[in-house]
């Protein structure tokens, strides 16, 4: 063999590079939900008990202020992927290409031999065979088992596993948990095993938007046809189906025409046709290449490179372009504010609204008169126990101890999770004001705390204490 045509080492997979990838995000998905300190998960968005868990922090729905930031980094992340790697998260990262992959290239053609090679993904099982038809069943019964600890484990997002097998053995009043349950792995079923990659090409909308968000520097999987040759012409009819065929056109083409890029690709496309939104750049393709060209001695025609390396030739990948790195300030800096809203949560939740009756005056026995405001406070527990929970009025200044809570005169319960309204009256039997004309305005901060952790379960809400005008102090004398 000449040196030129030296078979050349091939480098790992990309296949089993994807295979590790999958079985990581797997386990990772698989154990988030059961991911608990103190009582508090890693990722849980509970609609049962109206809580977000986020880094083990509890929120309550009336704080989901977050979920919009959650959402833009999800979006973002997504976008900035594509930007720079096409459409790397279908290949690498998407439930469903990780679902065909279980159930094709593993239960079909591992287990139990119903196609010949994961490398060829164009020749669909011989269902005339009666062993295959009992295969096929097996198949279907394995991954309708797959599909529903899938589809549980999506739903422990939602509802937590230490509910979640609870509520499936009350069925009376989970109905609809174990109907949604039921539903998902039947979507799961049919789209696996009948629609599949059907799925990415006619239902999902993101290889749509995709073509609006790649440029010349996007990495994807690229045929050379500079060193290859056209296979199509401009308006993608196949010009050549031989090598022969084709090295007669363009002598210098390297293209062998095996086709073993378009056999293994789970899409059913041609790479040689160029960009073409049912690509999902999972590699398959650049790793056929890379094979059969290894044992020729040459570099594969297929590569995970962009038009302005491959196609344009007109220099190096720029992979840290001002696109990528506005993506990636983005997603720092909402990352940052995230963090930063996160870490100024509130542990319990309360509202202060004023009665429609801005104050009452009242004689007392010893001369003085009393100035009342009433208002209602709406409590939550936040926490997962019991708390006890008292008041605290802070005036002005100068006012310090002539403002003081009436009532409720003690701490009161409330449990976890529930609201817990009380109606709250301030007093003052101090001369606060001597307008003639008009009632004072006096702003007051109310300091709300959970007996015996003051130090974090603490909150402090503005509101207004109403002083008479001087008239209306004459009066009730």
């Amino acid at each position: 063999m000449s040196e030129e045509n030296k078979e050349i080492k091939i480098p790992t997979p990309w296949r089993i590079v994807r295979y590790y990838v999958y079985a990581v995000a797997t386990l990772v998905f698989l154990a988030v939900p059961w991911i608990v300190i103190d009582g508090h998960h890693l990722f849980l968005l509970s609609f049962d008990k109206m809580k977000l868990h986020l880094a083990f922090i509890q929120f309550d729905m009336q704080e989901l202020y977050l979920m919009p930031f959650l959402l833009m980094l999800m979006f973002l992340g997504i976008f900035g992927m594509t930007v720079m790697g096409g459409r790397v998260f279908c290949g690498w990262v998407c439930p469903q290409t990780v679902f065909r992959v279980i159930y094709r290239d593993l239960i079909e053609t591992k287990l139990l031999g119903m196609r010949k090679r994961i490398k060829n993904k164009q020749q669909e099982p011989d269902m005339s065979k009666p062993e295959n038809k009992v295969k096929q069943v097996i198949a279907i019964l394995l991954w309708t088992v797959l599909a529903f600890v899938a589809s549980a484990n999506f739903l422990w997002f939602f509802v937590p596993p230490e509910d979640f097998f609870a509520y499936l053995a009350d069925f009376d009043n989970h109905w609809v948990l174990f109907g949604t349950l039921i539903t998902t792995t039947a979507f799961l079923v049919y789209d696996i095993i009948f629609l599949k990659e059907n799925f990415c090409v006619y239902v999902c909308p993101y290889s749509r938007i995709q073509s609006v968000l790649y440029d010349e520097h996007t990495v994807m999987a690229l045929y050379d046809t500079h060193r290859g040759g056209d296979i199509y012409d401009k308006e993608h009819h196949k010009l050549f189906t031989k090598q022969k065929e084709l090295q007669a056109f363009e002598p210098s083409a390297e293209c062998t025409t095996c086709e073993s890029c378009v056999t293994v690709c789970p899409t059913h496309i041609d790479i040689r046709k160029g960009l073409q939104l049912e690509c999902i750049n999972c590699l398959e393709c650049v790793d056929a290449c890379t094979t059969v060209m290894g044992k020729l001695g040459k570099k594969s025609l297929v590569t995970w490179s962009s038009d302005y390396e491959i196609t344009n030739q007109k220099g190096k990948t720029k992979y840290f372009r001002p696109k990528i790195l506005a993506y990636m300030g983005l997603l720092v800096g909402i990352s940052i504010i995230l963090g930063m809203m996160g870490s100024t949560k509130e542990h319990m939740l309360l509202n202060i609204n004023k009665e429609t009756r801005l104050y009452s005056t009242q004689l007392l026995p010893d001369g003085k008169v009393a100035v009342d405001n009433a208002y209602e406070f709406l409590l939550q527990n936040t926490q997962s126990e019991s708390m006890e929970y008292y008041f605290e009025v802070i005036p002005p200044k100068e006012m310090e101890g002539k403002i003081f809570i009436l009532r409720p005169d003690k701490a009161f319960t409330a449990v976890p999770g529930m609201k817990k309204k009380k109606i709250v009256v301030l007093r003052t039997t101090e001369i606060l004001a001597n307008d003639p004309r008009k009632d004072t305005v006096i702003p007051i901060v109310i300091r709300a705390y959970a007996i015996g952790h003051e130090d974090k379960i603490v909150v402090y809400r503005n509101s207004t204490f109403i002083f008479p005008k001087e008239d209306i102090l004459k009066t009730a004398n």
